[in-house]
């Protein structure tokens, strides 16, 4: 038996105008009582699965190391798989055969082993087709934080015949890169799939001021540390603490609504000119 009283991080879609994430708590306690569950997000866009995924990609390296990983974020719940994954680094994930948990994995070495959750042992009867968290993740997480098994959980599933989710990469030429728009946070922030090394492929990473050339219009965005560092109204462009190259700007303005930005939407960066 696996060591007992793992941690429990929980990521959803749900927010908290329902039950929903208090009730997987409720499960979660009731299967592992003396386990602990953090919050990693519940803000999640709604049906979001690549920004769940990157979210928990990003979050990896400041986890537990023996905590089980439970992510929820299923447009189909009901249809897909639902799996525990064991991955070569010795963490334990569980969610939807989505590709969710997959950048997850490959950042932790790959598979080990996986299981599709079928127990009739561990899921609570009746199943509904619409809460399979909390009727079989949750109590599948709280088996494996009390130091349950991998393979009382159901059958073995091989790695290939698991769903994939690949992270689109920015396209990089010398001064400019093509990427599009991961995510727009509360604050109007807006998160390009661009990492510091994209900037020095393309020799942008020494530029004062970026070009930012969207659908609807065309900005200049100075380089700063900080979001304090940028003028009332003024746009910026920061390395956020994802790593990620985000847009911003000066409060009391939003740089998702003055540039017309959605997620997924197309953005060209480039060095602007002097002046």
């Amino acid at each position: 038996m696996a060591a007992a009283n793992r941690p429990i991080v929980f990521l959803t879609d749900f927010g908290y105008r329902n039950e929903w994430v208090g009730i997987c708590h409720a499960v979660m306690c009731r299967t592992a009582p003396d386990c602990r569950v953090i919050d990693l997000s519940h803000g999640v866009p709604p049906l979001d699965v690549r920004a769940a995924a990157l979210l928990l990609l990003d979050s990896l390296s400041f986890l537990p190391d023996d905590a089980v990983v439970l992510a929820v974020v299923d447009p189909n719940v009901g249809t897909d798989k639902d799996l525990a994954v064991e991955t070569a680094a010795g963490r334990l994930l569980v969610g939807p055969d989505n590709g969710l948990l997959a950048p997850a994995w490959r950042a932790l070495g790959g598979i080990r082993r996986a299981v599709e959750i079928t127990s009739p042992d561990i899921l609570l009867q009746p199943v509904a087709p619409t809460f399979h968290a909390r009727d079989v993740l949750s109590p599948a997480a709280g088996h494996l934080a009390a130091g349950g098994g991998l393979d009382e959980l159901g059958p073995q599933v091989e790695a290939d015949q698991l769903v994939e989710l690949q992270i689109v990469e920015p396209e990089t030429e010398p001064g400019r890169i093509r990427c599009e728009v991961l995510d727009l946070n509360r604050f109007g922030n807006v998160q390009l799939n661009v990492r510091r090394t994209d900037l020095e492929t393309a020799g942008l990473d020494s530029a004062a001021v970026l070009m930012v050339e969207a659908v609807a219009r065309s900005v200049r965005a100075r380089c700063v540390a900080t979001y304090a560092d940028v003028e009332p109204g003024e746009y910026g462009a920061i390395i956020d603490p994802r790593g990620w190259l985000t847009l911003i700007r000066g409060n009391p303005e939003n740089a998702a609504e003055g540039l017309g930005l959605q997620s997924g939407d197309p953005v060209w960066v480039a060095a602007a000119p002097a002046g």
